[in-house]
């Protein structure tokens, strides 16, 4: 309890004490993990659309290998990204290995299967003769496609919290791709794991609760408009 307290308290006045190092730290990680979600969002809501309605050859193997990657360890995806980053990789000329971008790149990867798979079972609990019934009363694609994510804006939502929720709190991946390099790529759940290594646990429980307590007031305000949608 009394690490605890103290680590309430060092969180407190890193927050209200202007640290800027840990306001360096948390901006990066939001712009990183809100990066590679809206990324996610974008690649990963069409696909899940297509999923729900469309029938395919290999459509179960697809949902199967979706469903995988929503479990997929964040660790072995940026040992795949480093593999492909690294100055003797495929992708080595891009020089992308230890940058924010690598960073945006590997938690895209984590996040789009969970975009996929919440979107695809939101869209399939929806009536399956929703679409053509919109276009019998004149609906064109875009305004059905538009009416559609409305019905299913409550799993959509659902996706954002889930791609968010899952890379806003990964390590692994982030420590592999970005290097944990201070003033570059470090983010909160890598600045926790130095300052844990370096036995300064109230620090690292102070970065923690800062880490919790940002990720809270963004699904609070998703939350509420999803809340609010029903």
């Amino acid at each position: 309890m009394g690490e605890l307290a103290g680590a309430l308290v060092e969180a407190l006045r890193l927050i209200f004490g202007a640290d800027r190092e840990v306001r360096e730290i948390a901006l990066r990680t939001v712009v990183v993990s809100g990066s590679a979600t809206l990324l996610a969002m974008a690649a990963g809501v069409p696909l899940g659309y297509l999923l729900a309605r469309r029938r395919f050859p290999g459509r179960v193997l697809v949902l199967g290998a979706v469903n995988t990657g929503m479990g997929m360890p964040p660790v072995v995806v940026g040992l795949v990204v480093w593999l492909l980053l690294v100055r003797s990789g495929p992708l080595g000329g891009l020089e992308l290995i230890y940058t924010k971008e690598a960073m945006v790149l590997a938690q895209f990867l984590i996040a789009t299967p969970l975009v996929v798979g919440f979107t695809a079972a939101a869209v399939q609990a929806l009536p399956p003769d929703l679409p053509e019934l919109l276009a019998v009363l004149g609906a064109g694609r875009l305004r059905t496609l538009w009416l559609l994510a409305r019905e299913a804006r409550l799993g959509l939502l659902a996706a954002v919290m889930a791609g968010f929720g899952g890379v806003v709190s990964e390590v692994g991946a982030s420590m592999a791709v970005g290097g944990n390099l201070q003033g570059e790529t470090r983010v909160l759940t890598t600045a926790i794991v130095t300052e844990t290594s370096r036995g300064n646990t109230e620090r690292a429980l102070a970065l923690g609760l800062i880490l919790l307590a940002m990720a809270f007031a963004v699904n609070l305000v998703l939350t509420r408009v999803q809340q609010r949608g029903r």
